[in-house]
């Protein structure tokens, strides 16, 4: 792309006000009212060729422009170049009419073209207007209005109800609900308490919050992803890197032939002028427009309708790759899970629950262990009563101890009770929870065993719609987890998983994406970005999931979804098989046109404004082809 496309493509009005296009409308303008006038007899034949010459001029001002720009900095015969000297071999055969007409169409494709290219790239940018401009920040305990970007880390701002978060933070005081679809492409409201992270550009909706700034408003996490998703929109998908590798190639052959096309009756002694013509054609006719559009606008687009529902693709060639995949491999904790146990069951041999949990309660809440924090969450939320435990002891690979009153209470695995010589662990439903996947803790002393309470990391709400949904296109679902077979199974099962792979260190993570390759061909892997990076580098394709606000788990994958919604997958997939199929046929498209128009230019079937025609009108149609990727796939 030339310097000057790219201050083009900074144009945000109509595209009618659309600098090449505003020309290339003037330049068909006067070429129609010179053409008109000359055959009403109204003005004579010099002014008439002046008119089309001025219209040569302005219409082909861009065009010219940037082919002769390309043709000096890279060396490189481009389409404007075959164009330039159709229009050259047009003017000098006499054919003024043709030659502006053939200016005015291909400025008008071309402008359009990239109005539309342009307009596709940089409609992400909308989003950074969703963030306020100003903030009401509190110094000395007064609300300042200060401009939104001089905010910097660690500054206090207010949010009011309706009202944007200007950049990324922390809510130190308040609680509300926050549109987060602008930044994760979630629609429903998401509740914010004290120590929850909140984004640039999301909506506030009915409490006041107070928030310290954790990034400046050129860091946040919606300027990280409008800059990633402009920045992939440059990317090209291995499609197009073939079909500009084609060009350098076809291009300068095309010109080559039409030149020897006007040494043809110089040689053979035949008329000039209509194998010059035939040249002047062939030029038109051969070039390959559609062709070099056919998967540049597909990809933008794509890339950019995803960025805006919380898909972050960070290239072409991944866009390109979804519609390949056949398996998606998901890790298991903190992807298909919430990452953080609950208590799902609590047994009481001796007392009611209440006192189980309380006991356990009282003990683990001096302990650091997630299993621990699932109790004491319990715990707060049932408003129970902490009883007074001294001594607590952390026994590693076990569980904890403390005492309470006389006797000290274990809460711990099996192994603890035996450890300490209680051995009756006959508790009914333990075999059922057990087999359910989930982790039985047991309470009591070293005498006597008061019930046990079953945690399980909660499934996330949508895992079964989106596991569903991956069956329904017929893509293959395997787990692939560190955590043990029976739990592993129990998920599975439930969520109806082809495959589960458990006991799984990274590094078999990485072999087990190999295997699953070459049973089933191309493999999207999906975990956290982080524990996750052998086997998410390994895939086809890695994806991150839940990623707003982290930078790591951007840079690890090749697919970021923002929201941690597990159905963004195959709305991903969906969206790479209409990209990559939406640019097969606009390739099939364009090369069948060039098969059609190139003979019926060397033949002397066509005129020079009846292949224009055609030739533009086929660009045109393979850019709103491509454009069609940007609805619903």
């Amino acid at each position: 792309m030339s310097e000057g496309e790219k201050q083009e493509g900074l144009f945000e009005g109509r595209w009618y006000e659309y600098p090449p296009m505003r020309n290339a409308l003037l330049s068909g303008l006067l070429t129609g009212v010179a053409f008109s006038l000359t055959h009403l007899q109204v003005i004579p034949y010099a002014v008439e060729i002046s008119l089309f010459v001025v219209a040569i001029c302005i219409g082909g001002y861009y065009w010219i422009r940037e082919g002769i720009e390309e043709f000096i900095e890279e060396r490189q015969v481009g389409i404007s170049i075959l164009m330039l000297a159709a229009t050259i071999g047009s003017a000098a055969l006499n054919m003024w009419d043709e030659a502006a007409f053939l200016v005015f169409l291909y400025a008008t494709a071309e402008a359009l073209e990239h109005y539309a290219y342009t307009k596709t790239r940089h409609s992400i940018k909308n989003l950074l207007d969703l963030a306020p401009k100003h903030a009401r920040v509190l110094i000395n305990g007064e609300e300042i209005s200060v401009p939104a970007d001089e905010l910097k880390a660690g500054d206090i701002f207010t949010v009011k109800p309706g009202e944007s978060i200007p950049t990324d933070g922390i809510v130190v005081q308040g609680r509300s609900s926050v549109n987060e679809g602008p930044v994760t492409g979630e629609s429903i409201p998401v509740d914010k308490k004290e120590s929850s992270m909140v984004f640039a550009a999301t909506m506030n909706q009915e409490g006041s919050l107070e928030i310290r700034a954790t990034a400046a408003f050129q860091n946040n996490t919606l300027s990280r992803m409008v800059h990633l998703v402009q920045e992939a929109q440059e990317q090209k998908g291995k499609a197009q890197v073939f079909i500009e590798r084609f060009g350098r190639v076809y291009s300068p052959l095309v010109l080559l032939v039409s030149f020897l096309l006007i040494l043809t009756p110089l040689i053979l002694g035949l008329v000039f002028s209509e194998w010059a013509t035939r040249a002047v054609v062939l030029l038109v006719a051969a070039a390959p427009c559609a062709l070099a559009m056919s998967t540049p606008v597909a990809m933008a687009s794509g890339i950019g309708t995803a960025g805006k529902t919380g898909v972050l693709i960070k290239g072409g060639m991944h866009l390109e790759n979804l519609g390949k995949i056949r398996a998606v491999a998901f890790d298991k904790t903190g992807t298909l899970t919430k990452g953080s146990p609950v208590i799902t069951d609590i047994v009481a041999l001796d007392g009611n629950a209440s006192d189980i949990l309380q006991y356990s309660y009282s003990v683990e809440r001096f302990s650091e262990h997630p299993l621990a924090k699932a109790i004491v969450r319990k715990g707060e939320e049932d408003g129970i009563t902490c009883l007074n435990a001294t001594d607590f002891k952390a026994i590693a690979g076990y569980g904890a101890a403390a005492k309470i009153g006389h006797e000290t209470i274990f809460v711990g695995k099996e192994g603890l009770f035996r450890k300490s010589g209680n051995n009756d662990m006959s508790i009914p439903k333990i075999a059922s929870l057990r087999a359910e996947g989930k982790t039985v803790l047991f309470v009591g002393t070293d005498r006597k065993i008061f019930g046990a309470i079953a945690i399980r990391d909660e499934i996330k709400p949508r895992a079964k719609e989106a596991i569903e949904d991956l069956h329904a296109m017929g893509i293959k679902v395997v787990m692939l987890t560190g955590d043990n077979e029976l739990t592993a199974n129990s998920i599975a099962k439930e969520l109806e998983f082809d495959e589960v792979k458990a006991g799984l260190k990274p590094e078999d993570k990485l072999l087990a994406i190999k295997e699953l390759e070459k049973k089933y061909g191309p493999v999207a892997m999906v975990g956290d970005g982080i524990n996750d990076a052998p086997a998410l580098a390994q895939a086809t394709l890695g994806i991150a999931m839940g990623t707003a606000g982290t930078d790591s788990a951007i840079e690890a994958a090749d697919i970021a979804l923002m929201a941690d919604d597990l159905t963004k997958i195959s709305y991903a997939l969906r969206l790479g098989s209409k990209a990559r199929k939406i640019s097969m046929q606009n390739i099939i498209f364009s090369i069948s046109i060039l098969a059609i128009l190139i003979p019926a230019a060397l033949a002397g079937m066509m005129s020079v404004a009846v292949t224009v025609f055609f030739h533009e009108s086929s660009e045109l149609l393979a850019v709103a082809n491509g454009l069609r990727v940007a609805k619903h796939p």
